[in-house]
């Protein structure tokens, strides 16, 4: 059951990332737009390959850091998949932003992570045809629930498409990355999607429209705002590297399902520093009503985590 504390802990550092990213795609004096915020993103992805250095620390590489020596030649069938799952994770971050732009962090991310959850198990019966133990499908159905009453706050028509969309896109990108990690090795496929990662960001550089928006946008980014955002990516990328972990030790499925402890922490953020983090990033809730409902959603969502372990 290591991997799930491990997607556990990578939860809680995705929801320090999503109030970030909430500020950031908010305030029209940082980086507004989505698809230029989604171009840095996975640009600053690639740069999680220096991770492969601790590596060469003694001890370190028995504890599951990544080491060069696991890293081969790419087949084509490794470069195909990680192409895909830089395309996969950039088309879900765009759609993610732009409803993160539109509607609180604490609303978005639960149904994401839900519409994810439901899309990865289907998604693993059609692939790979692993059919979850019994525990881990009540776990993935009640953790769904839970995080899916979430979108009662949200009555917007585009928002909902857009996290629709992005949900379906992250269940696309965590399947190509388990189907990476089976085609080859975890060091191996972690590397060689990195380098797509960033590969196919630069190509983006080709297109004159896409250039000429990522160069305005650039120029009006202040260092303050671009320290932030390198600072947020480093968070992002220790979270990915340990839900990508978790998802090749374990169930593909029940690690998207597990996104819905996410809500949670976000949630309980909101709650203790709130009245410390500006409007943008966060608001916070006072309506008794609205308390209470969200009480619930974590109740339903810690029983459905807590029947993982049984």
């Amino acid at each position: 059951m290591a991997w799930i504390l491990l997607a556990t802990a990578g939860q809680l550092l995705n929801a320090i990332v999503a109030i970030l990213d909430k500020f950031i795609v908010s305030d029209e004096r940082a980086l507004p737009k989505p698809f230029v915020y989604a171009f840095y993103s996975c640009i600053l992805t690639g740069f999680w390959a220096v991770i492969y250095l601790l590596g060469f620390i003694p001890g370190l590489s028995a504890l599951g850091f990544p080491h060069f020596e696991n890293v081969e030649a790419p087949t084509i069938q490794v470069v195909a998949m990680s192409f895909l799952a830089a395309y996969t994770f950039f088309m879900a971050l765009v759609s993610m932003y732009s409803a993160l732009r539109d509607a609180e962090a604490v609303n978005v991310m639960p149904i994401i992570g839900a519409v994810s959850a439901i899309s990865s198990f289907g998604m693993v019966y059609a692939f790979f045809d692993i059919i979850p133990s019994i525990n881990y499908i009540w776990g993935i159905v009640v953790l769904a629930i839970g995080t899916l009453l979430v979108s009662q706050t949200i009555v917007r028509t585009d928002n909902l498409l857009h996290v629709i969309h992005s949900g379906i896109f992250f269940a696309l990108h965590f399947i190509t990355m388990k189907g990476l990690f089976l085609e080859t090795n975890f060091d191996d496929g972690f590397f060689w999607s990195r380098i797509c990662f960033v590969l196919f960001a630069l190509s983006l550089l080709l297109v004159p429209t896409y250039y000429k928006k990522i160069r305005e946008q650039s120029g009006q980014t202040s260092k303050k705002t671009g320290a932030l955002v390198i600072g947020t990516k480093v968070l992002a990328g220790v979270a990915t590297f340990l839900v990508l972990k978790a998802t090749d030790m374990g169930d593909v499925a029940v690690v998207q399902a597990l996104d819905g402890i996410k809500f949670v922490f976000i949630l309980l953020i909101s709650i203790c520093f709130g009245a410390f983090l500006p409007d943008s990033a966060v608001k916070a809730e006072t309506r008794p009503h609205e308390v209470t409902r969200r009480i619930l959603y974590v109740a339903i969502i810690v029983v459905g985590y807590g029947i993982l372990f049984l």
